[in-house]
């Protein structure tokens, strides 16, 4: 059994900052590593595989690769595990593997990141095996004990039963057994119908709740270890800048102040006993700056830029059938509309933050990361030592949303801890570090221009997007003939991952990419965001300017996308869509298609005389393929939602002199309770594929209030956030 940090443990009476480690049955679990401890729990509870350990007491030990960061993977994924082991569900306890072990054991658990909604639907089918295999080896160490054939044998809630003579055995009983079979061909494991799903797609409670009400659940921030010293760090305002110099002397008497250490060419940080100290001290030491051509660049040059991209003769093509320009030369009519997203920070309610302790001959790191593997990378690197000899314990995430699988504070503690040999050095940003540090959702324009035939039809439409590219800035090797294909999600020709509901007889989709030295990162939800207001909001526009209904507009141009007009449909029809509303209240639609799942939503919203909005009701379908855990994905659903409308409403980071303005939630506020509206989900899953919930409905958001707001003012707002705009009725 691992002794990375463990989910659920026994009861204790530690307070949750406190809290190191407990005993349970049969086992240690642990929330730091102990290399005698994790000896010990091994030897005493040997594993069925690398997915599940069966303890003594019965306890049911589920080992998830992928990361918690309040997204409900946890759980989702234990119940498929769950699922094919038949075992007793009021008995899984789960664990993270390390990416040490992963390395160690050929990738036994596969992929260890957890982004693109993709925890469950690129996983689920690795995870399962692995429960069914296990159940396997579990019947045949019973039936082996029994010498009967496993085929007499059934089991139910991790009792196995040999039918013909009434036998009854349990999991705990037979588990080491089970541990020295060879596990069955890979061919002979078959995994059951989802419609014969006795946990899965159940709405089961989620195992993370009770330690998080509690307070026994370890966030990053939280870790304590014996003789552990903390960081505080600052890097250069400036993106691009580095550190000049700093005097260090100007602090050296501070109590508990341990060491000033430059970390890189950019960054300088404080080591003090405690944190505030470190970052009081910080505060105090004087820092000269070099910061570099970056300096003179701001929001409003950027959008200069953009707008000449929006025109400009080169561009990567993400889509296309047809000849959309000539089409539109053609036209009868034309309609033209210009579209604009700002940068915006990931905002975590956690900021970044790791452990880690160095030796020249290893190191090892604690950290809320999204992508454990890059991680151990990032450490191994910064400590110039091999991967074998680190290792990274994964903490749960106080929000992770795309920013955490970036690993730059990972390579900050380990740079800090190797000018503290042996001692372990917990880094934490200060909330200003962290907007100022982002990796922040690309700014974007969007220029739309579509020809209309002699019957008023869409002959052709004509997307051009110009703006920045995330893959240019985080997997540069990845661009290839100036085309970042992530810039097109939602729009891309019908596929499974991220297409476009509607077809046009002539569409072009293109990109001049235009790159601003503002780090760019994935924002959940990505790039379906802005591409989804784009033309979720332009496909209104060409609704109200030919005199039609904007659901029935979308039927004429979805017949050939049935499942984006199934959750469409279904989102109208609870949404009152065509009847008459309450007096002051007005509706708007939009649909996407993106992670894999097919969503859509209606919004209810009044404004008043003086132009204060009020978003009343949402209701939202979505259509994920297979539906694990449906009260999972109702809850992630109504997130998407707050985080979704907390961007369209006051989500924007500008630059002023080459740095962001907004240093805190002051001047970059978020949803607060009283702003969030009612949330109506419906969950259709229509089988045949697997899609994710954690990010799709964060893009409908938006492009539903913004309608619903031209239908209660006549205004189109065009640029978000909607705190910069007047919505006081035209």
């Amino acid at each position: 059994m691992s002794a990375g940090h463990a989910q659920r443990g026994a009861a204790t009476a530690l307070s949750r900052r406190g809290f190191l480690g407990s005993a349970a049955a049969g086992g240690l679990v642990v929330a730091f590593h102990i290399p005698w401890a994790a000896q010990a729990q091994s030897a005493a509870t040997p594993e069925v595989n690398a997915w599940v350990v069966v303890r003594p007491d019965e306890g049911i030990v589920i080992r998830i690769a992928r990361s918690e960061m309040g997204q409900g993977t946890l759980t989702g994924l234990a119940q498929l595990v769950a699922e094919e082991l038949e075992c007793d569900w009021s008995r899984v306890r789960t664990e993270y593997p390390t990416p040490g072990q992963n390395l160690a054991r050929n990738r036994a658990w596969g992929n260890f990141s957890t982004g693109g909604s993709r925890g469950i639907r690129e996983s689920h089918d690795y995870v399962r095996r692995g429960g069914a295999t296990a159940r396997m080896m579990l019947v045949q160490a019973a039936a082996e004990a029994w010498q009967v054939p496993a085929s007499e044998c059934s089991v139910d809630k991790s009792i196995i039963t040999h039918r013909p003579s009434g036998r009854r055995t349990s999991y705990g009983k037979v588990a080491a057994a089970a541990a020295r079979l060879t596990p069955p061909p890979a061919a002979s494991v078959k995994l059951k119908d989802p419609k014969d799903w006795k946990l899965a797609g159940k709405r089961l409670a989620r195992l993370d709740t009770l330690d998080k009400v509690t307070g026994r659940q370890v966030f990053g921030s939280d870790l304590q270890l014996p003789g552990m010293l903390n960081a505080a760090i600052k890097d250069c305002p400036v993106f691009g800048g580095k550190l000049k110099s700093f005097d260090a002397s100007a602090i050296a008497g501070r109590r508990g102040v341990r060491k000033v250490v430059r970390v890189g060419d950019s960054a300088v940080a404080v080591v003090a006993d405690t944190w505030w100290r470190a970052k009081s001290a910080l505060d105090a030491l004087p820092i000269a700056w070099d910061e570099g051509a970056g300096a003179t660049q701001s929001s409003e040059g950027f959008a200069a830029v953009l707008r000449q991209g929006l025109d400009a003769p080169q561009a990567a093509v993400g889509n296309q059938n047809g000849d959309a320009r000539a089409a539109i030369a053609a036209s009868v009519r034309k309609i033209e509309a210009v579209y604009a997203y700002p940068h915006q920070n990931h905002a975590t309610m956690e900021t970044m933050n790791a452990t880690a302790r160095w030796t020249p001959q290893r190191c090892e790191v604690w950290a809320p990361t999204q992508n454990g593997e890059a991680a151990l990378a990032a450490t191994a690197d910064a400590a110039g030592l091999p991967a074998s000899s680190c290792e990274v314990y994964k903490l749960h995430l106080g929000g992770g949303f795309g920013r955490r699988g970036m690993t730059d504070y990972v390579r900050q503690a380990v740079a800090i801890a190797r000018e503290m040999p042996g001692t372990p050095v917990k880094l934490l940003w200060s909330r200003e570090e962290d907007m100022l540090h982002g990796r922040y959702h690309p700014v974007t324009q969007c220029k739309l221009t579509a020809g209309l035939d002699a019957q008023g039809k869409v002959s052709a439409l004509h997307m051009r997007i110009s703006g920045q590219s995330i893959l240019a800035g985080v997997s540069p090797q990845s661009i290839v003939s100036g085309r970042d294909p992530v810039v097109f999600q939602g729009l891309n020709a019908s596929g499974p991952e991220a297409s476009i509901g509607y077809s046009f007889p002539n569409l072009l989709i293109d990109h001049a990419m235009r790159n601003p030295h503002v780090p760019p990162g994935f924002w959940r939800g990505v790039n379906l965001n802005q591409n989804t207001i784009y033309l979720e909001c332009f496909i209104d526009e060409i609704a109200h300017a030919t005199g039609q209904d904007p659901l029935a507009l979308r039927r004429q141009l979805m017949a050939r996308h049935p499942r984006h007009l199934a959750v469409l449909e279904a989102a109208a029809e609870r949404g009152g869509w065509g009847k008459p509303a309450a007096p002051g209240v007005f509706r708007g639609l939009a649909q996407t298609m993106g992670f894999g799942s097919y969503v859509a939503a209606c919004a209810e919203v009044s404004v008043s005389p003086e132009g204060a909005l009020k978003v009343r009701r949402i209701v939202a379908a979505t259509d994920p393929g297979h539906a694990v855990n449906p009260q999972q994905i109702e809850a992630q659903v109504e997130g998407s939602f707050a985080y979704g409308l907390s961007a369209a409403l006051y989500g924007e980071c500008t630059v002023k002199n080459g740095r962001i303005e907004q240093e805190n939630f002051h001047s970059y506020p978020v949803l607060r309770m009283s702003d969030m509206p009612p949330v109506e989900t419906i969950v259709m899953p229509s089988g045949g594929f697997w899609g994710g919930v954690g990010e799709p409905t964060i893009a409908v958001a938006a492009p539903a209030v913004l309608n619903a707001i031209f239908a209660a003012t006549g205004k189109r707002i065009r640029t978000l956030p909607l705190k910069n705009q007047d919505l006081k009725r035209a």
